[in-house]
């Protein structure tokens, strides 16, 4: 008999960058300590490309410019908190304002 470990929670989603100037520095330290409050990981792709929602330099190596569409996965007790407040702070564009 072997045992199984519970399956962790996982919730998807996905948001379009409406910054002008792309997932640059500013917006992308504002999803960094958005992803970082929750104990889930997070993993952002875009272009066939996984990083850590928690890395700043991973995000940057994304290279999202303006409409790029971003999917977003997490797996833990907080999933879903985590998605639906990634998702609600890109809409509001990071709270960046040029």
């Amino acid at each position: 008999m072997v045992n199984e470990l519970p399956k962790k929670p996982i919730a998807k989603g996905k948001f379009i960058v409406q910054n002008d100037r792309g997932l640059h520095t500013r917006p992308s330290t504002e999803l960094v300590k958005c992803a970082g409050s929750f104990r889930c990981r997070v993993l952002l792709t875009y272009h066939k490309h996984s990083v850590n929602a928690k890395s700043l330099l991973g995000i940057l190596m994304l290279g999202a410019v303006k409409g790029a569409k971003i999917k977003i996965e997490a797996e833990g007790d907080d999933a879903e908190r985590a998605v639906e407040s990634i998702i609600e702070l890109a809409n509001n564009k990071f709270y960046i304002n040029y």
